[in-house]
């Protein structure tokens, strides 16, 4: 035994995840077989007869549409059905939980928070590029930073732009563009917890309490890189008519190749320490969930990052097929099948490049039948005698 603990490690990093590959869930279910068994003298019997009631069972309840059962129960992170929004940023929504509470920010946080939501708006780009090349005239290269000019202007350039438009009574200046252009309120709501497209995130103050965890973020980057942190805050802010945007507060930790190793696909970072103390917010909706474990070949301050796929939950990606109507295993299509058979009668089914070759009915001789029982064992009696005379 002592020798196979050497070809553990080995063993994971060629097959992967243990769940993957272990007998244990042939196992439970066998355990659930043998629960069916109620007589120990007809233990085959027992399993069968628990099995056929529980697929019955199974099958009956399934037409139970008012009665909460295991197929219809939502899942313990259901986060419900969000409004749908004409600008992505506003479909950044969560599921609070625990106790609210007031966070009132300061004009420097505020401004970097309600910039990066105007920075990530697909929507925003043609803006975003216009007040750029504003500044590229207005202002020479080399003495000022193009980049934090139009991080620290375009907010206001922005709110000018779209009430401007708005006066002339433009098409395309919508309630959500004019709401996004206005400035959020000073006081946000924070939450200790949340959950987000089916995934439950806690705050790190609150997770350290716990024997969970749910506090490790990760978002990925312009290329093949990633950027891993903890949660500090889940903050809400408030918009104009209704509309919120929810962002979390996260300490990103160092990913240079000082505090971030890769071999043999596992991946450790050093989190004492941060980077991006200026870039602390992210929407979160962009938020993927890790879990932090402590690698103690490399020290106290280092974890070996767990990336997981979260049960019911998969990547789709967008091949173009969301238009086409597909038949799934638990409803049916409402495609309507339709074809035309009026012009049948005028199909001519006869050919013409073969012999006709006549088929002679036969003809059936209707006056043998039997019309006497006693003529009909007489056959069989006949039968039998010339059976017996063949075989001898």
């Amino acid at each position: 035994m002592i020798h196979l603990v050497l070809h553990l490690p080995e063993e994971a990093i060629l097959g992967g995840p243990v769940h993957m590959r272990w007998m244990y869930p042939f196992e439970r279910y066998l355990k659930r077989l043998k629960d069916y068994v109620r007589n120990a003298a007809k233990p085959e019997g027992s399993i069968a007869e628990g099995y056929v009631v529980d697929e019955a069972l199974t099958f009956c309840s399934r037409y139970f549409d008012d009665v909460e059962m295991r197929f219809n129960r939502p899942d313990m992170n259901d986060d419900g059905i969000h409004p749908t929004r004409k600008l992505s940023v506003f479909e950044s929504q969560c599921k609070p939980l625990g106790k609210q509470s007031y966070v009132e920010l300061d004009n420097n946080a505020r401004d970097k928070a309600e910039f990066y939501i105007l920075n990530n708006s697909p929507e925003l780009e043609p803006y975003l590029n216009e007040h750029k090349q504003e500044l590229h005239v207005r202002l020479r290269e080399g003495c000022y930073n193009i980049n934090e000019v139009h991080r620290t202007e375009f907010a206001a350039w922005f709110f000018e732009k779209i009430y401007a438009m708005h006066r002339m009574q433009a098409p395309e200046v919508t309630t959500e563009l004019l709401s996004l252009s206005s400035k959020t309120n000073m006081v946000v709501s924070s939450y200790p917890a949340c959950i987000v497209n089916g995934v439950r995130f806690v705050t790190h103050e609150h997770d350290f309490r716990l024997r969970t965890q749910n506090s490790g973020v990760s978002v990925p980057g312009t290329g093949q890189e990633m950027f891993y942190g903890q949660l500090q805050e889940i903050l809400e802010f408030s918009y104009l008519n209704g509309f919120s945007v929810v962002l979390f507060r996260c300490k990103w930790f160092k990913c240079d190749s000082k505090h971030m190793v890769t071999e043999n696909n596992i991946t450790s970072i050093d989190i004492n320490g941060e980077a991006y103390k200026d870039d602390h917010f992210i929407l979160a909706s962009q938020a993927k969930q890790v879990f932090y474990v402590a690698d103690p070949s490399r020290g106290p301050n280092w974890r070996v990052v767990q990336h997981v796929k979260h049960r019911s939950i998969w990547d789709i990606t967008d091949d173009g097929l969301s238009d086409i109507d597909l038949l799934q295993h638990n409803s049916s299509s409402n495609f309507t099948l339709f074809v035309d058979l009026g012009n049948l009668q005028e199909i001519n089914l006869l050919r013409r490049d073969q012999d006709v070759i006549p088929i002679v009915q036969p003809v059936i001789n209707a006056s043998r039948h039997v019309t006497d029982d006693s003529s009909f064992l007489n056959d069989v009696m006949k039968w039998n005698f010339l059976t017996k005379k063949t075989r001898a």
